[in-house]
């Protein structure tokens, strides 16, 4: 029997699907008591699209992360989201193109949510749709959403070779989060402890020595 090994973004995407609505390693905090959903990869079911990542006034670029989780605010009258992008990164140009799209910029970075994956259940078992979840929201959407980038904090899965070379010589940014590939698609690779605890300093608790 021949065993024809799968492309590298379908290995990525068929072990992102694995993940939970809340990203491994993420524990509720006073900094982030809203609701944590996973947007991509996405259910084929959705017809309507998933959510991505745009610049206001952008029509045409967006931003759409190998696996994007976000957290939505708690308040009606103070909403945003932040949000966990997970980007596979297959040759040096590719990072360092994925890596400017998540530079810090004078812009704000906008999270857009389609109204069809609002309408949609977050859960195969559970026919609550997202909309319900997501507290800021107190009726059925009738239009996309489109809510500002409060925090932004993104994971780069890089070749073995690549890794070895980027982590002896360079310094990540505070937004950044580094992980050889092959933890990225080991199975099962988010119940992994050192990726959990990879993933919780990208926390917007993290930075603080306690939370009120």
């Amino acid at each position: 029997m021949i065993v024809v090994e799968q492309p590298l973004d379908h290995q990525v995407r068929r072990q992102l699907k694995k993940w939970p609505q809340r990203p491994p390693g993420l524990t509720a905090n006073t900094k982030q008591p809203g609701t944590w959903l996973k947007a991509r990869p996405g259910d084929a079911q959705v017809s309507g699209g998933h959510p991505f990542l745009k610049v206001p006034g952008s029509d045409r670029l967006r931003t759409l992360p190998d696996g994007l989780w976000l957290h939505f605010s708690p308040k009606p009258t103070d909403p945003y989201v932040d949000i966990l992008s997970v980007e596979a990164c297959g040759s040096l140009p590719n990072l360092l193109d994925k890596r400017s799209r998540f530079a810090p910029s004078i812009s704000s970075l906008l999270a857009v949510c389609p109204m069809q994956w609002l309408l949609s259940p977050a859960q195969n078992n559970d026919p609550t749709p997202r909309w319900r979840l997501i507290r800021l929201l107190k009726s059925e959407p009738t239009a996309p959403i489109m809510l500002p980038v409060r925090d932004s904090r993104v994971l780069f899965a890089l070749q073995r070779r690549h890794y070895d070379r980027f982590a002896a010589s360079h310094i990540a940014h505070p937004h950044e989060l580094f992980c050889p590939m092959e933890a990225l698609v080991a199975e099962h690779g988010h119940e992994s402890p050192a990726m959990q605890a990879l993933l919780h300093r990208g926390s917007a608790g993290a930075n603080f020595l306690h939370l009120p």
